[in-house]
């Protein structure tokens, strides 16, 4: 069940696996492994997940609860983010634009 969700939350966000691997910090046949529920993610995995896709870990799992709804246009803020190559004149690494999401993530949680 977990796997399933990933993979519809990385599709819904036109991501291939190799790219939610790279976030994460894992391998990409792990990302495979954990959609074919050929094995589970830890929970620090699980965490990680649903901070990314913006759902709650109980969302991941299956339990009864929606996807958190904070009214920010997910989608669009992530291909922002992923289109910008430079800030202020300055090139933009990958790890860059991933501190950047991050710290979105932080504020909207906090609005």
């Amino acid at each position: 069940m977990i796997g399933q969700k990933i993979r519809d939350l990385r599709k819904q966000r036109k991501m291939s696996q190799t790219e939610l691997a790279n976030i994460l910090h894992v391998s990409q046949q792990t990302v495979t492994a954990w959609e074919t529920g050929k094995a589970e993610p830890a929970s620090s995995a699980v965490a990680n997940l649903a901070d990314y896709f913006g759902v709650t870990t109980d969302y991941l799992l299956g339990r009864p609860e929606e996807k958190k709804d904070d009214g920010i246009d997910h989608t669009a803020l992530e291909k922002a983010i992923d289109e910008a190559r430079s800030f202020d004149g300055k090139p933009m690494s990958d790890h860059d634009r991933e501190i950047v999401r991050n710290i979105l993530k932080g504020y909207f949680k906090t609005k």
